[in-house]
């Protein structure tokens, strides 16, 4: 839903013409060193400075829980606490469109203002640190989306966009894990109590077999072969 790569302003091609005119007028004094020219020239049109985001791609958060959704960078210039400035959006899980979570500039955190959010987000980053992070409070399954983390350090304007799926998902409550609990454990008190009547029926029945048979032996025994 938003753009993945920035750049910076068309500064570059008045750069690359005085490095082409300066690259000739070498060209007739020393060739080898209008060549290294050349391609220093072409080299730094090309290879621009940029940042770099780190996310995780995937979240889990429980509903009425806070998460902290990191977010850390790397410049190639050099980051003071006000030169960095970090914007972070919403993309919701349905076709509506992405909205703009939260804005940090000049060391100030500018929290969202929208009913859905508000009071839901902070900053949790340091900037020093390199940490664009925010946390959201007592999160709940409308945050489900993907929450996209843009940092900007001029002269570092090119870089990703680090991307965070986030899923919320509902917990059980300690009242419904007692109620289980007891369920799950009247149930096996009940089958222990049925399987201890029936090998008692059983061990009462083969006893009373043994003692028939003994009493029936004994009665019909001959007294001749004592």
């Amino acid at each position: 839903p938003w753009a993945r790569h920035f750049t910076l302003p068309p500064t570059g091609v008045g750069q690359r013409g005085r490095w082409s005119d300066m690259a000739a007028s070498l060209v007739s004094v020393c060739p080898r060193a209008a060549v290294a020219t050349t391609v220093a020239a072409s080299t730094s049109v090309r290879h621009v400075t940029g940042i770099e985001i780190r996310t995780e791609k995937e979240m889990e958060a429980v509903n009425g829980t806070d998460v902290k959704l990191s977010c850390t960078f790397s410049s190639t210039h050099p980051v003071t606490p006000g030169s960095v400035t970090v914007s972070w959006y919403f993309q919701p899980l349905n076709s509506k469109p992405g909205e703009s979570l939260f804005y940090y500039e000049n060391e100030t955190p500018h929290p969202p203002t929208s009913p859905q959010f508000k009071g839901h987000v902070v900053w949790s980053g340091d900037i020093m640190r390199k940490d664009a992070s925010i946390t959201l409070q007592d999160v709940n399954p409308t945050f489900n989306g993907t929450y996209s983390c843009l940092v900007r350090n001029p002269p570092d304007f090119q870089g990703n966009i680090g991307e965070i799926n986030l899923r919320v998902i509902n917990k059980v409550s300690l009242s419904e894990i007692s109620f289980l609990a007891i369920i799950v454990g009247g149930a096996c008190g009940v089958i222990l109590l049925i399987l201890t009547i029936i090998m008692a029926v059983k061990f009462y029945k083969k006893k009373r077999r043994e003692d028939d048979f003994e009493l029936h032996e004994h009665d019909f025994k001959d007294p001749t072969v004592w």
